[in-house]
């Protein structure tokens, strides 16, 4: 697929962009490696500076950043200034505690000598990105590998190249160096070359499930670590102790928030029976009261989708949820406007035998259940191919914490916002992929953990009790 900036509100074709050549993309494998060499021999602290610089940066230009990523994918000008500063927010993060956090960490052992962990660069990391986050999901994947030495090549959404190319010339004014950070615009074919070449250590990816597969089939195949973010299906699970408003008011935001193209967006709604009527009532309110427009505009509260082609598979999701016995509680009706506008919708009566019963709707869809229990709260939530994230509600904050301890799925917030931040790891179980993006453990995800024992004078026996030699 070519790369194009296609502004959803508008429909026009912004600018295009051309291919990487076999040219461009063997010197961006010779920068970058040299580059990760070279960094085995400078100090953290001096990356630590030029990170601080470029969080400078993101702030100094937060207008400018934010306005090319709305006309790249569509959202509210607001949540694009938003998404900037959380980008600052992350490169202060790991350049304040990354080098704390590399430190060895000794271990306590009885062999002979001094042991301890090295945390050491591995070498150039892959990224292969989405195009709804165009900026943070570039930051979660380069300021960790920056601070740890990992010189970083981003293969960005074929429809957000205008945010890719910003990104990177920021960091490029910071002052970092040459090969830190290489956009190119690649196709697949590439990005497998790529990922084969001896000089890449390892690959990040969110992005569907589809596009997983085949990125870690490729690094599997080449023995190079890979770190999968795959999307989910988020359960939104509501105790009969709740209390509804509190509940809906927090309910419309996380669904609806950039036009409901977020992979933690909470996507089904598990509502207790004594509060599910209710529930409905209030969450059809809030949705018809939304504002379509332009994004730029402050006034505007719903955004149009990032493309065409993600409102036409939303429909067809819809149309064969519909035609499997879903009833359409409120929505689905054409907004009269030349963006790619979906109208926030709400299904119910989506049985198991529904075949978007295990899919993922990535776009302004609420699909509302009703459960008789906390069991089937639970189990409903669990009822899932995915688990990447996940919000229980309830008066009793302990008793939501108890429920947000039994679902299968790598982050659930108890009475708040799914919400993102540099110090909390991020990340999914089953289909929503493996590995850790962000904090300590985003960290070390592309780290050699390196054993080094050092005894004061040499040593060749088995005092120790095990094998001296293996």
């Amino acid at each position: 697929m070519a790369y194009k900036t296609v502004n959803p509100y508008t429909n026009e074709v912004v600018k295009t962009y051309d291919f990487a050549t076999k040219e461009q993309i063997e010197q961006t494998l010779s920068t970058t490696h040299n580059l990760y060499k070279k960094w085995r021999k400078e100090k953290i602290s001096d990356r630590a500076t030029t990170l601080h610089k470029i969080a400078d940066l993101l702030r100094a230009n937060k207008q400018k950043l934010a306005k090319i990523a709305t006309v790249d994918m569509g959202k509210l000008l607001r949540e694009s200034e938003g998404e900037v500063e959380l980008c600052a927010l992350i490169a202060d993060y790991f350049a304040e505690h990354g080098e704390e956090l590399l430190s060895s960490t000794p271990i306590t052992t009885r062999a002979t000598g001094a042991a301890e962990i090295e945390k050491q660069a591995i070498g150039t990391i892959l990224a292969v990105e989405p195009w709804n986050f165009p900026y943070y999901q570039i930051m979660r994947v380069f300021a960790p590998n920056y601070i740890v030495g990992n010189p970083m090549i981003l293969k960005h959404a074929s429809n957000t190249p205008g945010s890719a190319a910003a990104f990177e010339k920021i960091v490029i004014e910071a002052g970092a160096s040459k090969g830190s950070m290489v956009n190119l615009f690649l196709n697949y074919d590439q990005v497998s070359e790529i990922i084969a070449d001896s000089r890449v250590q390892g690959v990040a990816l969110t992005g569907s499930k589809r596009g997983g597969q085949s990125v870690a089939k490729v690094a599997g195949e080449n023995l190079k670590k890979s770190s999968m973010e795959l999307g989910g299906s988020d359960a939104f699970i509501v105790l009969s102790d709740a209390d509804v408003k509190q509940a809906v008011d927090l309910a419309w935001r996380v669904r609806l928030y950039n036009a409901g193209q977020v992979c933690t967006s909470s996507k089904r709604f598990i509502v207790a029976d004594n509060l599910y009527d209710e529930f409905l009532k209030q969450l059809k309110e809030k949705f018809a009261n939304l504002k379509p427009g332009d994004p730029m505009n402050p006034n505007t509260t719903l955004a149009p989708m990032n493309s065409q082609r993600a409102k036409d598979k939303l429909q067809d999701q819809v149309n064969r949820a519909i035609a499997a016995g879903a009833k359409v509680y409120y929505g689905n009706q054409k907004i009269d406007l030349s963006g790619q506008f979906f109208e926030p919708t709400i299904l119910v009566d989506v049985n198991k035998d529904n075949p978007l019963f295990y899919e993922e709707m990535f776009g302004p869809v609420a699909q509302v259940f009703k459960v008789h229990s906390d069991e089937e709260a639970v189990g409903l939530a669990n009822d899932s191919q995915l688990g990447l994230g996940g919000i229980v509600f309830s008066k009793d904050s302990q008793h939501g914490k108890k429920i947000a301890q039994q679902i299968e799925t790598g982050m659930v917030f108890v009475n708040t916002f799914l919400s993102s931040l540099p110090e909390l790891p991020f990340g999914g179980v089953k289909g929503s992929g493996y590995g850790r993006e962000l904090s300590s453990l985003g960290l070390m995800a592309f780290v050699n953990e390196k054993l080094v024992v050092t005894a004061q004078k040499p040593d060749y026996g088995n005092a120790a009790g095990g094998l001296a030699i293996i």
